[in-house]
C-alpha cells in the first residue's frame, strides 16, 4: 500500500485539496475519525468503501456543505474557511447524489446555471457566459440535445447534462458524489470516460465517490478507501487492488486476476 502525506507543501500543485486529522461527529456518533489525505490537482481521485464508511460525508466537507468538527481542510494551500463563498464556488463545483431538480428545464438552461457564481442572480448573462455554456455542451457532446427537457433524457444523458453545468461553472475542481449510481454498465462507462477526459484534456481535478472498485481502478489515478470513518488504504489503483488490501476495505475475501489489456488487475469476490 502506498500512502501520501497531505502536508507535503513543497511544489504542491495548484488546486490540490488536503485534509489533516479531519473528524466529524453527529449526535455523539463519529462519522469520520482522524482522516488525513491529499487530493492532488490534475488527477481523478476516487473515494471508495462500503455504505456508511464516510465517503459522502468527506466529500461534503470538501464542498463546504458540512463543517468538520475536528482538523483542517485546505484547497490550493488555503484553509477552506478563508474563502469567500463566491470565490470558492468559482474554484470548486459540487454534484450531490440527489439530482431531483431541473427536470422541467432545457439542457441549455440547466448548463447556464453553472454561470451563476460568475454573475449572480441579478447579473447580466454576457456573451462570455454564453460561450462557456456552448463550450460545455460541446465538450459533453450535448449540442444536439440542448433544447430538450432534462426530464426526457436517459440516465446517462442526464448525468452528462449535470456534468456540463459543472464544466460551464469553469471550476478547477469537480466534486462528484456517486454520479454513476443507478446507471447500467454502458452508461457508467460513458459518464466515467467523460469525467476522465474532462480532467486530462481540460486541466481540471476530480474527487469522485464510487462503489465499484474496478471502475475506480479503471478510470481514476488514485484511490482513497474509508471504513467506519477511517482511512484503511490509499494509493495507486495497482497498489489498492491486492487481496489483503481489499479485505481490509470490504471485510470479505477477494481475489484479483491480471487483465493484459489494462494497467491494473480486476478484483472479484470469492
Amino acid at each position: 500500500m502506498t500512502t501520501f502525506s497531505p502536508l507535503a507543501d513543497a511544489q504542491k500543485p495548484r488546486g490540490a485539496f488536503a485534509v489533516e486529522n479531519i473528524g466529524l461527529a453527529i449526535d455523539g456518533r463519529d462519522i469520520l475519525k482522524d482522516v488525513s489525505l491529499s487530493f492532488p490537482a490534475g488527477e481523478v481521485v476516487a473515494l471508495v468503501g462500503h455504505n456508511g464508511s464516510g465517503k459522502s460525508s468527506l466529500l461534503k466537507i470538501l464542498a463546504r456543505q458540512v463543517n468538520a468538527t475536528a482538523g483542517q481542510t485546505s484547497f490550493d494551500g488555503k484553509p477552506l474557511r478563508q474563502y469567500e463563498d463566491r470565490a470558492f464556488a468559482r474554484a470548486v463545483a459540487y454534484l450531490p447524489q440527489d439530482l431531483g431538480t431541473g427536470a422541467d428545464m432545457t439542457i441549455r438552461e440547466l448548463v447556464a446555471c453553472g454561470r451563476y457564481p460568475w454573475h449572480g442572480a441579478l447579473g447580466r448573462f454576457t456573451d462570455g457566459d454564453r460561450a462557456k455554456v456552448d463550450e460545455a455542451l460541446r465538450l459533453t457532446h450535448l449540442e444536439v440535445f440542448a433544447d430538450r427537457l432534462v426530464g426526457t433524457l436517459s440516465g446517462g444523458e442526464r448525468q452528462r447534462a449535470w456534468l456540463a453545468m459543472l464544466v460551464a461553472q469553469d471550476a478547477q475542481c469537480l466534486l462528484l458524489d456517486e454520479p454513476t449510481a443507478a446507471l447500467d454498465v454502458a452508461h457508467q462507462m460513458e459518464v466515467l470516460s467523460l469525467v476522465r477526459r474532462l480532467v486530462h484534456e481540460g486541466g481540471r481535478s476530480v474527487v469522485i465517490v464510487l462503489h465499484d472498485i474496478n471502475m475506480a481502478a479503471r478510470f481514476c489515478d488514485r484511490i482513497h478507501a474509508l471504513k467506519n470513518g477511517r482511512v484503511v488504504a490509499s494509493g495507486l489503483p495497482g497498489d489498492v487492488l491486492e487481496p489483503e488490501t481489499l479485505h481490509r476495505i470490504y471485510g470479505i475475501d477477494m481475489n484479483v486476476i491480471a487483465a493484459p489489456e489494462m494497467a491494473h488487475p480486476i478484483a472479484y469476490a470469492r
